[in-house]
């Protein structure tokens, strides 16, 4: 990293091509080096065509602007693990967006708009070139904890709990600039896609760091399922959106994740095998999904009851 303020840049080509044992050094070693403190990067030539971000990109805004009763039109039905469909945060809600949340492009839970017609095609793309890209981090984020590059595959190789989301946050005004609250996210590896105008902030030793866009670049940050089975040796990255006064913005985040039926707790591999004890008890990956849900859902009103991954902390 070049300063203690900046979010370091991955360059994944070396993972691309043949014979480039140093590049792929030096960007595991980056890896590492970001997991280790504060769970966060961003990472270049990765693989996801500028082209098909940027169309992506345009399907999203040209449907966001459409007025609310042709976006209700595409509200979730029941039954999906998450509300895939159309979302607008309800008015208790501290934060200010608005979103719409895709499974992968074979679910039968989606509810995709027929409006913008090219919107379908776009997104679905997008999500199957994220899921490349994630399945490669995923191996390289193994390697850099000492494991196999296929163990986080094998532990799970089902990918239909996976999820993308296109998002529109609303202006800041005088008295609100909150996006998105501060959070992490309950996942195994997330991939963020902003527009220029930022808001994206990491939080690292007590300091706001901001995401600030680059063409081209996509952000990542490691969920609370690495952090559990890493036994804290990897960070969940705590992060949140602040909006801007006069400009919207627009983003994707993909979610790579667990299936819900899947059992998290510390691997043998750092605890046990190195003489420490778990930091967390095991748990039901679907359970905690339904935790964070209520925590929307239902906001508490002191926000040290929000359910974090700390719910499963066993104290020393």
């Amino acid at each position: 990293m070049s300063s203690s303020n900046t979010i370091p840049t991955v360059d994944l080509s070396p993972f691309y091509t043949t014979g480039d044992d140093e590049g792929m050094k030096k960007a595991k070693d980056l890896i590492h080096q970001a997991c280790s403190t504060y769970g966060f990067f961003q990472v270049v030539n990765h693989g996801v065509p500028l082209q098909l971000m940027n169309k992506a990109m345009q399907v999203s805004k040209t449907f966001f602007e459409f007025p609310d009763e042709e976006k209700l039109k595409f509200s979730p039905a029941s039954g999906a693990p998450l509300p895939a469909g159309y979302n607008k945060q309800h008015e208790h809600s501290a934060d200010r967006n608005e979103y719409l949340l895709m499974f992968p492009p074979a679910s039968n839970f989606n509810v995709l708009p027929k409006n913008p017609p090219e919107f379908k095609k776009a997104a679905e793309e997008l999500f199957s070139s994220f899921v490349k890209t994630a399945q490669l981090l995923e191996a390289i984020v193994a390697e850099c904890l000492g494991l196999p590059s296929n163990f986080l595959q094998k532990f799970n190789d089902d990918r239909d709990w996976d999820f993308m989301v296109a998002l529109r946050y609303f202006l800041a005004t005088d008295n609100d600039n909150n996006g998105l609250s501060e959070h992490e996210d309950g996942n195994i590896i997330t991939l963020v896609l902003q527009d220029d105008v930022g808001g994206l902030e990491v939080r690292k030793n007590g300091e706001w760091i901001p995401a600030t866009p680059t063409e081209g670049t996509l952000i990542v940050n490691l969920g609370d399922v690495v952090q559990v089975l890493s036994n804290n040796k990897y960070k969940s990255a705590t992060h949140r959106v602040v909006t801007t006064k006069g400009r919207k913005r627009y983003s994707y985040a993909f979610f790579y994740n667990l299936q819900g039926d899947k059992w998290v707790e510390p691997l043998p591999e750092f605890t046990t095998a190195i003489g420490e004890l778990p930091k967390y008890r095991k748990f039901l990956f679907k359970d905690y999904q339904a935790l964070r849900m209520r925590n929307k859902t239902h906001p508490p009103s002191r926000p040290e009851d929000v359910i974090h991954i700390t719910h499963y902390s066993i104290s020393s």
